[in-house]
């Protein structure tokens, strides 16, 4: 066999590869909302994605392994989501790290919204063990890149990202999408307030200790 058509061969088998585990996740994904991770059974999700078994453990080492990769994967997609929206409002010539931070949080929403009944599953369903670990060292990454965006701001730090987090809790227990939106909206405009009115605590501290 020439090396053209073994490269050849490689990438197919490669794309059918890729192909196969796309399948398998977004089963997994439909599993999981209908049945939770608990009543979730590996035979239904390969019958779903219409594969086997052996293919299943061939890309993840467990039903749980799965369940975390739907959960990486939905965590990069809003870590995208947050760092676009944030370029974009640099890009418009807004420097303010509040209004940085509301974009990348809009943008956070926004796609817990967009899918929903994913995020949903992550916050409220039944989970594999120790998931919840998990869920806090993304919070700790939430917090660090925001920090970022605020210099010796550690406290407005903390009570921005707690409150973003509780706000994303309430959001994905809303049954209307309406109105979630609506509770998003007002939720940021508090979160603002609260974040502006910190900051300018922090500031009348500095000017009073100078």
């Amino acid at each position: 066999m020439s090396t053209d058509t073994q490269r050849t061969v490689g990438v197919r088998t490669s794309e059918r590869g890729a192909a196969t585990r796309s399948a398998l996740l977004t089963a997994a994904k439909e599993v999981f909302i209908t049945r939770g991770f608990a009543e979730a059974g590996v035979t239904e999700v390969v019958s779903r994605a219409g594969a086997s078994v052996g293919s299943l453990y061939h890309h993840f080492s467990s039903k749980a392994d799965l369940y975390l990769a739907l959960f990486e994967e939905f965590q990069a997609r809003q870590t995208q989501r947050s760092k676009r929206a944030i370029k974009e409002a640099r890009a418009a010539g807004r420097t303010d790290p509040m209004s940085l931070f509301l974009a990348g949080a809009r943008a956070y929403l926004e796609g817990c919204l967009d899918e929903r009944d994913l995020a949903a599953l992550f916050l409220h369903g039944d989970t594999p063990p120790g998931f919840e670990v998990t869920l806090r060292d993304h919070l700790r990454q939430w917090t660090r890149r925001t920090a970022a965006l605020f210099a010796d701001e550690d406290e407005l730090v903390v009570v921005l990202t707690g409150a973003l987090a509780a706000v994303v809790q309430e959001v994905t227990h809303q049954e209307n999408p309406e109105a979630a939106r609506a509770m998003a909206e007002r939720a940021l405009r508090i979160i603002e307030v609260m974040g502006r009115s910190v900051a300018s605590g922090h500031q009348e501290a500095a000017n009073l200790s100078c």
